[in-house]
């Protein structure tokens, strides 16, 4: 074999391999952002291992009795939740102010209780009664920030019909996770974008945005608990 085929030969292979290199790249750096979801399937949650320490045991309980407290003072029927229902009777203002109190520290919220009255009475409500004390951001990624679930892994909390509303979901936008119905939403877990997410516009229902505290949004971490969020009227 001559020196030009030898060179030949190796330059072919040079190419060969950058272009698997730039086509592994491409495929990186495009990755798909998955949608504020339930999952389909709750079994994905179940523990591996049957055998609990009585640690675990003991933390699962406590957490469980939390959950129920909550759950109790967020019943239609509980003192709490009539005395918060009393202060969002009949129509709301265009809009609310709210202060979510996280462990990185407060967000500052504006919610559209024009455009979407429904959903933000509930989150009043829910926000009044304590439901959502101690409850963590169970999902955290590059753009956006998940929370508001009783079960804290992503599969809890109940149904409401969902609010269709004209705001675009920019940078801080507020919005309710929801299953694959998209006439469903999740009655109690929200999210926050920490950027624009356009894709999501006439998807999801919008009931707020971000005033203050973008910084405390890209600092929260997975499991960073909500301390409690407060209704400033």
């Amino acid at each position: 074999m001559s020196k030009f085929h030898i060179g030949l030969f190796i330059i072919i292979i040079a190419v060969f391999f950058g272009i698997i290199v730039v086509t592994e790249e491409g495929v990186s750096g495009n990755k798909a952002k998955t949608a504020p979801t339930l999952p389909p399937d709750a079994s994905t949650f179940q523990l591996i291992s049957p055998t609990v320490s009585a640690n675990m045991q003991k933390l699962g309980e406590q957490s469980q009795q939390q959950q129920t407290q909550q759950q109790q003072q967020a019943q239609p029927n509980s003192a709490a939740y009539q005395q918060a229902e009393s202060i969002v009777q009949g129509p709301l203002d265009a809009s609310i102010s709210a202060t979510i109190k996280t462990s990185r520290g407060d967000i500052d919220l504006t919610l559209f209780g024009s455009q979407a009255p429904n959903t933000v009475k509930n989150f009043i409500l829910k926000a009044d009664t304590g439901f959502y004390n101690g409850l963590t951001f169970h999902r955290v990624e590059d753009w956006v920030i998940q929370g508001g679930d009783p079960k804290g892994d992503g599969t809890g909390g109940g149904q409401m019909a969902a609010e269709q509303t004209q705001q675009p979901f920019v940078t801080g936008s507020l919005g309710v996770a929801r299953g694959s119905n998209p006439q469903i939403n999740n009655d109690s877990q929200f999210f926050i974008t920490k950027s624009d997410a356009s894709w999501l516009n006439g998807q999801y229902t919008n009931f707020g945005i971000v005033t203050s505290g973008m910084d405390v949004v890209n600092n929260i971490q997975k499991g960073d608990k909500i301390l409690g969020i407060t209704i400033n009227q």
